[in-house]
């Protein structure tokens, strides 16, 4: 499952822009992960990690991350993701990101305020979500015998070239994530019935409120 979205700019490891908040995200499970993207993000920037395709393990998930232009696009995954999916997902994000003014990316100053680039990043990741559906499988099938060129890292080994000061400062482990909002099968669910479920309660109050009208003109007319 698709779970953080970062993208920044190799020169100065700016976070530029990373989507939506996530529901998960409240409670601290994400926010760990964050800061470890953004600690590959400077890596990236200070000529540590060259290579334009990387997948960095981390526990019991993964960060894959797409240089290209001077941007970086990481994606935190289950490692239980696909591979080869999350890698189309960055080149979709890629595409639509070259689509912008490169003077206009140029000037922000402020972490992840390019927010025009927010919507994108969420509307792209909906599409990842479910594995399953056509387009994905499409994608997974195609070119099967290609492997695709990616350096394999741990980010223990990222850690450990840093100085001690800055790993200290950082948590050994990331908090438990909730069992429930974390499932892809209910996310999945929540955004094909939560519409749903809002036009159902939006009828039966305009039932109630009808009847009880009803109820009052006939009141009245006695």
């Amino acid at each position: 499952m698709v779970k953080l979205t970062i993208v920044g700019r190799v020169s100065d490891g700016l976070p530029l822009a990373q989507g939506l908040r996530y529901l998960n995200q409240e409670n601290g499970y994400l926010s760990f992960y964050q800061k470890q993207a953004q600690i590959i993000l400077q890596e990236i920037s200070r000529g540590s990690l060259t290579a334009s395709k990387m997948t960095i393990r981390i526990d019991h998930h993964c960060f894959n991350c797409l240089i290209e232009n001077g941007v970086v696009f990481i994606v935190l995954c289950d490692s239980s993701y696909p591979r080869k999916l999350a890698f189309h997902y960055l080149q979709d994000l890629q595409k639509e990101f070259d689509k912008f003014d490169k003077t206009l990316t140029d000037k922000i100053t402020r972490p992840y305020s390019f927010v025009k680039f927010d919507g994108i990043i969420a509307n792209i990741r909906r599409q990842y979500i479910d594995t399953r559906t056509q387009a994905n499988l499409s994608k997974l099938n195609a070119n099967r015998r290609q492997d695709i060129d990616v350096v394999t890292e741990d980010m223990s080994n990222i850690l450990g070239g840093r100085s001690p000061e800055t790993v200290g400062r950082l948590p050994a482990t990331p908090p438990s994530a909730s069992p429930i909002w974390s499932s892809p099968c209910l996310e999945v669910i929540a955004l094909k019935w939560t519409p749903i479920m809002i036009i159902v309660v939006a009828s039966m109050v305009l039932l109630w409120a009808s009847l009880v009208l009803t109820d009052y003109f006939i009141i009245s007319s006695r």
